[in-house]
């Protein structure tokens, strides 16, 4: 592993577990919280992505979420099988989760305290997004802006993703270091979609530093099982008063667009980007849009705030 990436991950006690982080830019820059999703490590925001917000002016953070990467796994609680969850809730007989996205939420604000932060521009992706969204349902005061990326309300009428997608979902972990490397690049070739050679060549290093740092097929499991016991969220979207940003590809086949344009509804005043050829993914070629999309509304939202003080 690069030195001067180890040099920056520290870990920080937050809702009983520690998670590991790191963050870019100056401490005393607008932070920034960065929240990635479903059994993605926090590298999944890329190094020059993050630096790219930090150039603009940002304390940007971001972290493993709970049962991923070098965060506390939940290993007192046995996964349930994905079927078993689905066909229990389809059967109107939940099975009790470990945890649920509000917990994952939680994990974020006590992230914030420990870096001294009092409120933060927060950005999600896909089950980010979700608990992102959370964080502005129930915890208003501490967020200055949300963004959310290619993530869904939880509306159980919205699209389903498309076979390929779901096929990615629900295949089995690897299980050898071979057997990942391969399966990442397949899978995110599916996710992203197949014209961005830029980071079809990144995806082996990007394979070989999650295998580095921890794989978890157990956690992974545990975070699914929250995003489908954690249900919908868009009856309490419309209480958001947080300055919303939805950003969703218009081919993402994991999450459609429609969740997109569903979640900017149900938010009030939400603005809604959607980026031609992204899929589920953040591709480098549309850094560009994304970054400079989140820039301005964290901007705008700060500016609001300021000409609203006295």
């Amino acid at each position: 592993m690069n030195d001067s990436i180890s040099q920056r991950e520290q870990f920080v006690e937050t809702n009983g577990i520690e998670l590991c982080c790191e963050s870019f830019g100056a401490a005393d820059a607008e932070p920034l919280v960065l929240i990635m999703g479903l059994a993605a490590q926090m590298t999944h925001w890329d190094d020059e992505f993050c630096q790219q917000l930090a150039d603009r002016g940002f304390r940007v953070i971001r972290f493993d979420n709970r049962d991923v990467g070098r965060s506390t796994k939940m290993t007192a609680h046995q996964p349930v099988g994905v079927q078993a969850v689905i066909q229990a809730e389809l059967t109107g007989r939940p099975i009790p989760p470990p945890y649920l996205l509000r917990d994952m939420a939680e994990d974020t604000i006590g992230l914030m305290d420990a870096f001294g932060i009092r409120s933060a521009h927060v950005v999600g992706a896909s089950m980010g997004g979700a608990i992102a969204q959370e964080l502005a349902i129930n915890h208003p005061d501490r967020l200055r802006s949300l963004t959310s990326i290619m993530a869904t309300s939880g509306d159980p009428s919205l699209p389903p993703p498309t076979p390929e997608a779901m096929a990615v979902l629900m295949a089995p972990p690897p299980k050898t270091h071979d057997d990942y490397i391969t399966a990442f690049a397949r899978n995110w070739k599916v996710l992203r979609g197949p014209n961005f050679p830029e980071d079809e060549a990144k995806d082996r290093l990007r394979a070989e530093r999650n295998y580095e740092r921890g794989l978890n097929p157990a956690g992974v499991a545990r975070q699914l099982h929250a995003i489908i016991a954690s249900g919908s969220r868009k009856p309490r979207l419309g209480a958001i008063t947080v300055p919303t940003l939805v950003i969703h590809g218009t081919i993402d086949p994991l999450v459609p667009p429609q969740a997109g344009e569903d979640v900017a509804k149900a938010v009030p005043g939400a603005k809604l980007v959607m980026i031609p050829n992204m899929g589920h993914a953040l591709p480098i070629p549309l850094w560009p849009q994304i970054i400079d999309a989140i820039v301005d509304h964290a901007r705008a939202a700060a500016a609001t705030t300021t000409a609203a003080r006295p």
